[in-house]
């Protein structure tokens, strides 16, 4: 991590080997330290600068700039033209993705019928609940007591579901119909 604060990496690998943060005597002996009082000063420079968040219990927390990953610039998805690599900012991918996080968690994508969205089975999808959904919208929902992904369509009072592949038909729900979140990102590995 470029330009992170000294022991940092050692904190961030602890994190991904053991999916947690390391209590304040983990980060001593991961960082080398022999003070409480310097592990305390490091962990509190962290907490200031956003790389480690607290909760109310005092627990430590991954901040928005923990898993930060460096906007170098932009490319041209049109026709080539010379690209430059310069450091334009750090952001980390939860504060780009995630606008409520108490709100929002990943399904795992399964099926066909979204993939003209650019939906495809595997991809995560990051879904956001408690927002109102609009026409046009793509939505978790239950239907009839089934659960799908497809556009939400409401027009003169009517609503339906369609999906984003010729083969699938609208759906009309003939009984309950309940949205449970709305499509936010979706996320693919290559």
């Amino acid at each position: 991590m470029k330009n992170a604060p000294k022991h940092l990496d050692k904190i961030v690998t602890f994190y991904r080997t053991h999916r947690r943060m390391p209590s304040h005597a983990e980060i001593a002996q991961a960082a080398g330290l022999r003070s409480k009082g310097t592990t305390y000063k490091l962990v509190n420079r962290l907490v200031e600068q956003g790389y480690v968040g607290r909760d109310e219990k005092g627990r430590l927390l991954p901040g928005r700039r923990f898993n930060a990953v460096p906007q170098l610039g932009t490319i041209e998805a049109g026709w080539p033209s010379p690209a430059e690599e310069e450091l334009l900012d750090t952001m980390s991918l939860e504060e780009f993705l995630i606008g409520r996080p108490d709100e929002t968690y990943m399904l795992k994508v399964q099926g066909e019928s979204m993939i003209d969205a650019g939906i495809m089975p595997g991809d995560m999808v990051l879904v956001e609940r408690g927002v109102k959904e609009k026409d046009g919208d793509i939505i978790i929902a239950e239907v009839d007591g089934e659960w799908t992904m497809k556009y939400y369509r409401k027009r003169r009072g009517k609503v339906w579901l369609e999906a984003a592949n010729p083969k699938f038909g609208p759906i009309t729900p003939r009984g309950e119909l309940r949205i449970a979140a709305i499509v936010r990102a979706v996320i693919r590995k290559y």
